[in-house]
């Protein structure tokens, strides 16, 4: 089981000149959860909380490295983290930004945590949402726990979650490479899962080998783009498909072959995040150093 690589930080998660800022913080999950929620505001659901986001707020969630959105958090609200702050000193972030700052607070105490890459089947009924947890090794419980860092009282309530969020359940939460192996047995139709008008499954695609990016400690945006991430459904080789449907089957749960998934991602130019990265926003395709 990979926990020493996991319970280090990666070039994304790495609070790096503001590590300072998480000394002291408390030692249990759910009150780093409390921390995150503290600190950050979900871009979607802050109309919700009477939050009405400027361009430049909604700008944050392009912050990408935890070291820049903690730099954000303490120029919006000086106070230490553990004081939670009104909504609007919160950080502007999505999914992905809760699951990649949990993970991050746990890597800096020494505890396994990864975030990862699917679809949630708890936002809209018949539907798998496109969407990112973070998970952490539990050595008291012998197993890998999904949270989902970004449910708070107000959006569990709305959308009327009956399952605890600090342990998701792995069939309310879809993995990229479950979710793949899904659609294509026919278990599933791919057009239930995405998000807005964004569907099928080259979007399964997409989040799939973020998933696998992020297991291997590159935690991508979830609009960045590369290599079988980019690729056109019909582009797609035999032996594309045989290489996807191989990573989907290590990685459909708590990967226990990691080591096999660790050599395919660095072997393989298809998988690994290169250099640059296409980052498609609404204002277009924007190249991204990632190093």
């Amino acid at each position: 089981m990979p926990f020493s690589y996991l319970s280090t930080q990666s070039a994304i998660t790495t609070p790096g000149a503001q590590a300072a800022l998480l000394e002291g913080l408390p030692l249990t999950v759910p009150a780093l959860r409390d921390v995150v929620q503290g600190l950050m505001v979900h871009v979607f659901w802050a109309e919700r909380y009477g939050l009405k986001l400027s361009p430049e707020r909604q700008a944050e969630v392009q912050l990408r490295w935890v070291e820049r959105q903690l730099a954000r958090i303490a120029e919006l609200d000086p106070r230490p983290l553990t004081e939670a702050r009104p909504v609007e000193r919160k950080l502007v972030g999505n999914c992905r930004d809760h699951s990649t700052l949990l993970a991050s607070l746990l890597r800096h105490q020494g505890v396994p945590a990864r975030a990862r890459c699917g679809f949630g089947a708890y936002f809209e009924p018949g539907k798998f949402v496109d969407h990112w947890v973070c998970e952490y090794w539990s050595a008291e419980q012998r197993r890998w726990i999904m949270v989902d860092a970004q449910l708070d009282a107000l959006q569990r309530e709305t959308l009327g979650i009956a399952f605890d969020p600090l342990d998701v359940p792995r069939d309310a939460f879809i993995v990229g490479g479950q979710a793949w192996l899904m659609c294509r047995s026919g278990q599933a139709d791919s057009d239930a899962f995405g998000i807005f008008d964004m569907k099928g499954l080259w979007f399964v695609r997409g989040d799939f080998i973020r998933d696998v990016a992020s297991l291997n400690k590159v935690e991508t945006l979830p609009w960045d783009g590369w290599g079988l991430v980019d690729a056109r459904d019909e582009d797609l080789t035999t032996a594309d498909l045989a290489l996807l449907d191989q990573l989907a089957e290590l990685t459909r749960g708590d990967v226990p072959d990691f080591a096999t998934v660790r050599a395919l991602y660095e072997s393989d130019e298809r998988l690994r995040v290169p250099r640059t990265v296409n980052s498609y926003t609404g204002a277009g395709v924007t190249i991204v150093e990632m190093a």
